[in-house]
């Protein structure tokens, strides 16, 4: 049995690895082994049966989970495995969120919190309603430059075309309880940034790993940054073959 990213190995218990625990819960799940030295042998704990019965209770105390602890003979050697299962909800320890990222404890905190959450409650980002977007706020010149690729592309039917705006989001599924949606203000939104920092593309051409010869920045809705980001991508190698 090897050390891997659902196996770890512990000589004694810390309250500390509470932490290892949650890193299994919120991942792919994983077992826990106290009475093990670096290079997998058994050298057994002292206090097995104690631990049997203190575990369970510092577990559920301080992340409100159950988890398989059971003690184990190996050699006249006793250790304990703590087999922790997925858990299909996000799982905090003390009130912080771990995760089992290769070999390693990760802290989950910012967006990288609010993506994992969603995950778990099978929502994205994109799909989110946003009250705070409403219809009056799209941008009739980005909303026609859609319909005209769309059209020209075959994706939307013609008789779409003549419908409110409403009608349309709701056809592309771009509603999400009466609300438009993350997704409907960065497509069509005249500046996404009003609703959502970061909403730009950046871009850099980069001569060796340290050496930036180029940097720009592309705002507006995705649909215009797709088109102002091809012309400058042609741009820049036109300047930079001449």
């Amino acid at each position: 049995m090897h050390e891997s990213h659902n196996i770890e190995w512990k000589q004694k218990w810390k309250d500390e690895y509470l932490e290892w625990i949650c890193c299994f819960a919120n991942a792919q799940g994983g077992k826990l082994y106290i009475g093990f030295d670096d290079d997998g042998n058994v050298v057994g704990v002292q206090n097995a049966h104690k631990l049997l019965e203190d575990l369970p209770n510092k577990i559920r105390d301080a992340m409100g989970i159950v988890v398989g602890i059971n003690l184990i003979k190996d050699h006249g050697k006793e250790y304990i495995e703590i087999d922790v299962p997925q858990y299909p909800i996000g799982i905090s320890c003390k009130g912080v969120y771990y995760y089992r990222s290769g070999s390693t404890k990760q802290v989950l905190s910012g967006p990288a919190l609010e993506t994992f959450l969603l995950q778990k409650r099978g929502v994205t980002w994109d799909n989110l309603p946003l009250p705070a977007f409403t219809i009056d706020d799209i941008d009739e010149n980005t909303l026609r430059r859609f319909k005209e690729l769309a059209l020209k592309k075959g994706r939307i039917e013609p008789e779409l075309l003549d419908e409110s705006n409403k009608v349309l989001m709701e056809k592309l599924h771009l509603l999400n309880n009466g609300y438009l949606t993350n997704a409907a203000m960065l497509l069509f939104a005249k500046d996404p940034e009003r609703w959502q920092l970061g909403a730009y593309t950046k871009i850099g051409f980069f001569e060796t790993n340290a050496d930036l010869l180029y940097q720009d920045e592309v705002r507006g809705s995705l649909i215009e940054q797709v088109d102002k980001i091809i012309k400058l991508l042609v741009s820049c190698k036109m300047k930079l073959h001449n």
